[in-house]
């Protein structure tokens, strides 16, 4: 047997381990609907077969229920006759709550992501934690990484997460980069001169197991960016958001595992 084919054999190994890693969800379970919200849900899966229908609950305005509709959040009535799409502002308080139930209802359950996958840089004391979902050639995830460099005391964990569909040249740049030996420091480099280590790309590479790893969370465009608390934000976020998002990702992450604490007593 050639090295390449037991190369091609151990990276079809540990792309099935990943999937079958994959069957424990990372995506936090919202709580199982009952009363009016389950037979709200039964009335749409009868309309809508084979749509995967997460979350139904009372919305608690305009006599609406939110439903997570193949991770999209929209509203439909108790009959479920009539389905909204769009999203919902409360004028008093100018938030979005559609975005904001949103972020809540798809958190992710960060101890079950494999952080073996990803790499890190630490900066400053790195007493905080930002995990980001990036395509070597997505101009986004260029922009996001000048913002990076104004935020400072934080461990950031970065998923190899090339989009071939958009980027077909992503794919042999991450793998170049991960076996370069220093991926982080590949990975600055590339950013700063745009150049890949000059290697094979032949190491034991995780970019299947990252990019099925992107695709069992519903991300779709990079970069995205997943906070202590659990929340997916899309988007080169400025330097200013970023370190707002990270100060509330931290006390939500706080109450979330208060919470945790009183309901496992």
């Amino acid at each position: 047997m050639s090295m390449n084919t037991v190369r091609r054999v151990a990276s079809r190994a540990a792309v099935a381990a990943t999937l079958a890693w994959l069957a424990a969800p990372a995506l936090a379970a919202p709580p199982a609907p009952t009363g009016e919200a389950l037979a709200v849900k039964k009335a749409l899966e009868q309309k809508f077969p084979g749509a995967e229908i997460n979350h139904v609950a009372k919305a608690g305005y305009l006599g609406l229920f939110e439903v997570l509709l193949d991770d999209k959040l929209v509203y439909t009535d108790a009959k479920a006759n009539y389905v909204l799409v769009g999203t919902i502002y409360d004028t008093t308080t100018k938030q979005n709550l559609t975005e904001a139930r949103t972020r809540k209802l798809t958190r992710v359950s960060l101890d079950k992501l494999p952080m073996d996958l990803a790499f890190k840089r630490v900066k400053g004391t790195g007493e905080r934690k930002l995990i980001i979902f990036s395509d070597a050639d997505c101009p986004f995830c260029h922009r996001l990484e000048d913002e990076l460099k104004a935020v400072d005391n934080v461990t950031i964990y970065t998923f190899l997460f090339p989009i071939d569909q958009l980027h077909p040249d992503a794919a042999r740049k991450s793998k170049q980069i991960w076996c370069s030996g220093d991926p982080q420091k590949a990975w600055d480099e590339f950013f700063t001169s745009g150049k890949v280590p000059d290697n094979a790309a032949d190491c034991a590479d995780p970019v299947a197991r990252t990019q099925a790893l992107g695709a069992s969370l519903k991300i779709s465009a990079t970069p995205t960016l997943l906070f202590e608390d659990g929340s997916l934000v899309p988007g080169a976020l400025p330097a200013a958001q970023i370190e707002q998002e990270m100060t509330t990702a931290r006390v939500e992450a706080k109450k979330l595992a208060e919470s945790a604490g009183t309901q496992t007593k």
